[in-house]
Formats: C-alpha cells, sequence, structure tokens
C-alpha cells in the first residue's frame, strides 16, 4: 500500500477488538479502537478514517445510529457492521443508510481482512476516477491525448517542444495507442497550424493508387486519368503532411518519399515539370523500421531522413495508472452520446480493466467502454457489460451450449445453475460475498443455492 490506510473498530467484546485490531495492524493498517458507539462518534469526528468497523449491537448506541453519525460528520468513510445471525435484516436495512457491507459472526479474520481491504482499493480507485475533473479541465489533456502516468508527462513535453520546430517526426507505438492524436497536436501546437494538416494511410492504397494519391497526376498519364489532380504533397504545401503506416511503402515510393525529403521537390505522374513543395513531414508507423531495414524492406537512408525526431507512444499496459482516467473519459463521452444516465463503474469492473492486458491499447478500451455504456442497466458498469475478453468469464457462458438433452427443463436449469455458480465461485477465489454481488443475488441466496446445489466448495 502506497500509505496508511485508517480504521476505527467500535465493538464492545475486547477479544473480538483486539483480534481485529491485530490482524489489521500486521497487514500495515493505522487502527483505533472502542467499545462504546458515542466514543465512537467522537473519534471519526474528531479523525479522518478510511473505513469504520461497528457492531450493530452496542451497550450505548444502536449501530445503526453510529452509521447515521458516520455519514453526517465522514461521508465519505466506509461503514462495515458486525452482525449476528438473527440480525441480518437489521443489516440489509443499514446498507440503505449507507452501509457499505456486513459480515456475519462467526466469520474469519481472513475474510474481515479481505472486505477491508477491498474497501481501501476502492477508495483509492475513487481517488483515481477523480482526475477525471481535473482532465476534464485539461490538466492531463493536451490535444486530446489523455494521461497522467509519467511516461505521458514525457510524452507531452516532447511534444510540446517538437511542435515549434520544423523537424521530420517519426511516431512509433503499438496499433491503438494513439499515433495519429499526437500528429494533429504537433500540427495544431505548432507555426503551421493555420495551414492545411493533410493526411494519408500508405496501408490502405494499393501502390499505384498511393503512388498517385501523393504526387498527382498529368491528364492521360494512365488509363482512366482525365483530368489533372494535385497530389497529397501540394495540398499539404506551408502546412503538414501526416503519413501513417510509412512502414508499407513500396521501395519504388521509398525513392520518391527521399527525393521530396532532400530537395522539396516532386513530380507529377506524367508530368515534365518539378514542382516544389514546403511541407512538414510526420510519419508514424508501429514497424519496427530498424529490423525492416536490416531485412532490407526499408531503405537506411530513407529512415535517418525520417527519424528525425522519434516520439514513442507507451503502450496501455505500461502505462496502467492512465486506464482509469481514460475509461471515465470515454465514459463520460459515450453515456451523453447514447443518452444514458451511468455515473461511474462498480469496483469489480474497475479490477476487471486494471487487471486485463489491453493488447488493442486505447482503441480497445475505448470500444470496451461504449459497449459497456449500451449494454449498462444500472448506474454503474457491473463486469457482465464489459466485453468477454475483459471478464474472463466466457466459459460461464458456453455452458449451455455443452449440455445434453434433458428431459426436464428443472434439471437443466439446476445443472446451469450449479455450473454457473461454481465458475463465479472460482473467479472470486471462493469469496462469497463478492460471487454474490456478481450473481446479483444476496449472499444468504447464494448460501442456500449453494447448499441446494450441493456444491461443497469452501467459499467462506
Amino acid at each position: 500500500m502506497l500509505r496508511t490506510p485508517k480504521v476505527l473498530i467500535i465493538d464492545d467484546e475486547p477479544l473480538m477488538r483486539m483480534s481485529i485490531s491485530d490482524a489489521l495492524k500486521s497487514e500495515g493498517f493505522s487502527v483505533k479502537e472502542t467499545g462504546l458507539g458515542k466514543e465512537g462518534i467522537t473519534l471519526f469526528r474528531d479523525y479522518s478514517f478510511d473505513v469504520v468497523i461497528t457492531d450493530l449491537r452496542l451497550p450505548d448506541l444502536d449501530g445503526i445510529e453510529v452509521l447515521k453519525a458516520c455519514k453526517r460528520y465522514s461521508p465519505d468513510t466506509m461503514v462495515i457492521l458486525i452482525t449476528a445471525h438473527g440480525s441480518v435484516d437489521t443489516a440489509v436495512e443499514a446498507m440503505k443508510y449507507g452501509a457499505y457491507d456486513y459480515i456475519t459472526k462467526p466469520f474469519s479474520m481472513d475474510e474481515m481482512l479481505l472486505m477491508v481491504k477491498r474497501l481501501i482499493r476502492y477508495k483509492d480507485l475513487e481517488e483515481e476516477n477523480f482526475l477525471l475533473k481535473e482532465q476534464v479541465e485539461g490538466r492531463y489533456n493536451f490535444s486530446g491525448i489523455i494521461g497522467q502516468s509519467e511516461r505521458m508527462k514525457e510524452l507531452f513535453e516532447n511534444v510540446k517542444t517538437v511542435s515549434h520546430t520544423d523537424s521530420t517526426v517519426l511516431i512509433l507505438g503499438e496499433s491503438g495507442t494513439g499515433k495519429e492524436l499526437v500528429a494533429n497536436a504537433i500540427h495544431y501546437n505548432s507555426p503551421r497550424k493555420n495551414e492545411p494538416f493533410v493526411k494519408i494511410s500508405c496501408a490502405a492504397l494499393p501502390e499505384t493508387l498511393l503512388e498517385a494519391e501523393l504526387f498527382g497526376y498529368e491528364k492521360g498519364a494512365f488509363t482512366g486519368a482525365v483530368k489533372q489532380k494535385k497530389g497529397r504533397f501540394e495540398l499539404a504545401n506551408k502546412g503538414t503532411f501526416f503519413l501513417d503506416e510509412i512502414g508499407e511503402i513500396s521501395q519504388t515510393i521509398q525513392v520518391k518519399l527521399l527525393r521530396v525529403l532532400q530537395e522539396k521537390k516532386i513530380d507529377r505522374l506524367g508530368g515534365t515539370e518539378t514542382l516544389s513543395v514546403d511541407v512538414r513531414i510526420i510519419c508514424a508507423t508501429q514497424r519496427d523500421l530498424k529490423k525492416e531495414v536490416q531485412k532490407g524492406t526499408f531503405r537506411e537512408d530513407l529512415y535517418y531522413r525520417l527519424n528525425v525526431v522519434p516520439v514513442t507512444l507507451p503502450s496501455l499496459r505500461e502505462r496502467q495508472g492512465d486506464i482509469m482516467l481514460l475509461a471515465n473519459h470515454f465514459l463520460k463521452y459515450f453515456a451523453e452520446q447514447h443518452k444514458k444516465t451511468i455515473k461511474g463503474f462498480s469496483i469489480e469492473a474497475m479490477e476487471l480493466l486494471l487487471k486485463y492486458n489491453f493488447p488493442g491499447n486505447v482503441r480497445e478500451l475505448e470500444n470496451a467502454v461504449e459497449r459497456a455504456v449500451v449494454m449498462g442497466k444500472t448506474e454503474e458498469i457491473q463486469p457482465w457489460d464489459l466485453p468477454e475478453e475483459i471478464t474472463n468469464m466466457g466459459d460461464c457462458f458456453k455452458v449451455i451450449q455443452n449440455m445434453q438433452n434433458y428431459e426436464h427443463l428443472s434439471k437443466a436449469i439446476k445443472d446451469f445453475e450449479r455450473q454457473y455458480i461454481t465458475k463465479v465461485l472460482e473467479e472470486t477465489k471462493g469469496n462469497k460475498s463478492l460471487a454474490a454481488k456478481l450473481l446479483g443475488v444476496s449472499r444468504k441466496t447464494l448460501w442456500e443455492k449453494c447448499k441446494i446445489l450441493e456444491i461443497v466448495k469452501d467459499a467462506g
């Protein structure tokens, strides 16, 4: 833990207080404790706590009164209620007043520790999400590029520096990292910002069409050339020309591009006149051009002409601290676009996003959030709203496909429930509280299901 979480324990049983306190302290928590509700209220009124753990039955106050006072004096503090079996209904009612969760006696210290750790993680994530508001104000946003990690701060500084020059820039990075956004930022923060900004994807066109698009052609230069057409270099004169996927161009076009970089001159296809162009060139590629040079597929002299100022974009897995910042940005955008009232991500959904590798980088995250917004039916994005590859729960949803032919519907439903609940319990490592939330049932209902379906796995 990067900080020391603070916990207050309110319980009139000294042994219980001591046990919980010792367990939390062994994990690095700062703990205060008391056996009286009134003293507990005084403590969280005077001090700041991340979590309050209180017994529902205290000698001087009802636990509900303690909960209400805590929410009045310290609304951001999370409250866990300790309850006996006969008071579960009261604990569930207490959650309407703002309790985060309850735990029923007898319980294991591992179960209590897991619950508190999850609450601290939730608070940390909420604080991280609050950064989105600062991002909206522009603090972590440079020309549409969003990030607060050290790698992104360094990128912002590099982009600002290179924008004020006329040097050729080579943007490197995996697919989906935002190379075109960086090109946009460089142009619109440069002295050429009021001049043309022309773009082309070198991978999108075959060689003959790409050559014609880049350099233009004269009437009659080839079949179908019924009139003169200016090329992209001419159209970008005085401005900036962005060539995406530069590693895909043929040797023939590489030679012509080298001439543009060296002499600032072009010839239209079928033309006899040499034209001068004043163009700032920005290129991007996901290929390793050094390796392409070694293989002989990319000219070494062109590589050095393009690689004047290299700008490398980190993959999303290299800047995990930006995942929720980006996710919330996309959530806000798509919620407005699709007219959905979605306020944020559940802690389970956040944890899944933070654990996922995102091979498709920011683009994949954007698509995942849009899908979640479209599919979401509550005010928070839930794990089941996210794509299968992120939740890693695909096996659960394929159970039906693997079922045999049943004589009775009840038998099929029972087998499906058993397999589905077992899978969720495996995914949550036996945490019944979390499993119940993912399944959308109460902990009591889940316990009863496990008993009826003979799921003997010790789920805690």
